[in-house]
């Protein structure tokens, strides 16, 4: 593949210097077509953020145009880094563009969450966050600061979009932004919340992990029985509400279930650990953040494989961020290395690590949020087969009807191979997608790779069920407004 580092260097070192104020320091390109910056969200707590506007951008009253919040998971995992330059951004870790990135379909905010991930970072250690709901007020404040000071932003639906443990970041913060915005403290127009191969519920996930391998033969009945007895230990714990127990005994199962599977992959059990660099990690020490290095490094991987022509697909992010990119940005601190303090966020989180989101979930959706689920039918450590079962708690008045109904296949293109299924109910929905593992904007099979740059992608599947549900809202808003007005010619 042609390389295009040079010239992209050089258009990106050009940049406008934005200071909003002792609280909040951002920069751009001379286009406007880039933001970035840092927010102050709590004093000695840096959050950086990096706003991209789509080339594609189109204004339209009746269908404005969408602005996409991604959030990486770990947690501890940079979305500014991985999710940029691994997943959805414009460019690849080799800043070459990218096909099938998301820009093409809206507008994409990352950031470093929660503060020690990526470029953010802390003064003092003790400020790390402990749990996702001071996650969320974090990521609040950097929303006011960033939306409310710009009208052009307020007209756009924002979209927060997770992968893994992000979407318990996901939903918090979904709740935390509708409290803002209905205080009249935070300008911004929810469109919904989707939530990718994430970990609402790690009861349901670990297990649903026992079942699943002996169904696809990385398990046998030995191995299934030692990994449901710790799995069930781990459902005590929560319920007894003992996390950090409940995080060490997780780590437990995963190495049982490498050694009985042979080190299936987490993230793909098609796949061993061993077919690509994360192979020597097969051993899970959350205390070493080890968990977060096979999470990024795994992604790399699948880059460096599937790149065209071979290219160098080193993958090396540390290199990218705290070299080229470092100097384009020009606001990081010195003495901050991008990913430098993410082990310490992982840490201090191992006691909400294993705490459910399925509440925050059922008031998403009884508030009347778009709330859009996607799973990747080969992975394993937030498998479908768990997603399902988190679901199937909710309270939601829908729920019923939800379950009740069938499920639509979903083709890509012009032919007629089944790439995936679908199923929705008012608010709710549900995206099952065929071949696809952990990451599945990444790992898609490459045959099937063009269904993320279609219409069948999976950002254009979150966006369209916003506007089809405000479609109906709208439409049910006038067909009562017109049988009241039929009522009062009758009398």
């Amino acid at each position: 593949m042609e390389k295009h580092s040079l010239s992209l260097v050089l258009s990106l070192l050009l940049f406008i210097p934005l200071f909003y104020g002792g609280t909040t320091e951002a920069a751009g390109t001379l286009d406007g077509s880039e933001e970035w910056g840092y927010v102050e969200v709590r004093p000695k707590a840096h959050m950086f953020w990096w706003l991209y506007r789509s080339p594609n951008r189109v204004e339209d009253p009746s269908k404005p145009w969408p602005i996409i919040l991604w959030l990486q998971g770990g947690p501890g995992a940079s979305g500014v880094g991985i999710g940029n330059f691994e997943e959805i951004g414009p460019l690849d870790a080799n800043l070459n563009p990218r096909n099938s990135t998301w820009l093409q379909k809206a507008d994409l905010l990352f950031v470093d969450n929660p503060v020690g991930a990526g470029f953010s970072f802390v003064e003092d250690k003790s400020l790390f966050v402990k749990n996702d709901l001071e996650a969320a007020t974090d990521l609040t404040t950097l929303l006011e600061e960033i939306f409310n000071r710009n009208e052009s932003l307020q007209k756009s639906p924002l979209f927060i979009v997770a992968e893994s443990y992000g979407g318990k970041f996901a939903v918090t913060l979904g709740l935390s932004a509708l409290k803002a915005i209905e205080a009249g403290k935070l300008k911004l127009r929810l469109g919904g919340v989707a939530l990718g191969d994430s970990w609402i519920s790690p009861e349901d996930f670990v297990l649903s992990w026992g079942s699943l391998l002996k169904d696809v033969s990385r398990l046998d009945d030995n191995g299934l029985k030692e990994a449901n007895s710790v799995a069930q230990r781990i459902k005590q714990q929560i319920q007894n509400g003992q996390l950090v127990e409940a995080t060490n005994s997780w780590s437990e199962l995963e190495q049982i279930i490498s050694s009985y599977s042979n080190s299936v992959d987490f993230y793909n059990f098609l796949l061993d650990s061993g077919m690509d660099p994360v192979s020597s990690l097969a051993t899970i020490e959350v205390s070493k953040g080890i968990a977060l290095k096979k999470y990024s490094r795994y992604l790399s991987s699948l880059r460096s494989s599937s790149s065209a022509g071979g290219g160098d697909g080193d993958g090396d992010l540390d290199t990218l961020l705290n070299g080229v990119i470092k100097k384009k940005l020009k606001i990081i601190p010195d003495n901050v290395a991008w990913g430098g303090q993410s082990d310490y966020v992982f840490t201090a989180m191992a006691g909400d690590f294993m705490k459910p989101r399925i509440n925050e979930v059922d008031e998403l959706l009884a508030k009347g949020v778009n709330v859009t689920i996607y799973n990747g039918q080969v992975d394993v450590i937030c498998a479908t087969k768990g997603a399902e079962a988190w679901i199937a708690k909710l309270k939601w008045e829908g729920l019923r009807n939800y379950l009740s109904k069938g499920r639509s296949p979903l083709f890509c293109g012009n032919d007629r191979i089944t790439r995936g299924f679908t199923r929705s109910y008012k608010n709710l929905h549900f995206y099952w997608i065929l071949g696809a593992g952990h990451f599945v904007s990444e790992n898609y099979p490459p045959a099937h790779k063009n269904i993320f740059s279609s219409v069948l992608s999976v950002s254009c599947l979150i966006i369209d069920t916003y506007y089809e549900h405000h479609r109906i809202v709208v439409r049910l808003a006038q067909l009562r407004k017109s049988e009241r007005t039929i009522i009062i010619l009758g009398r």
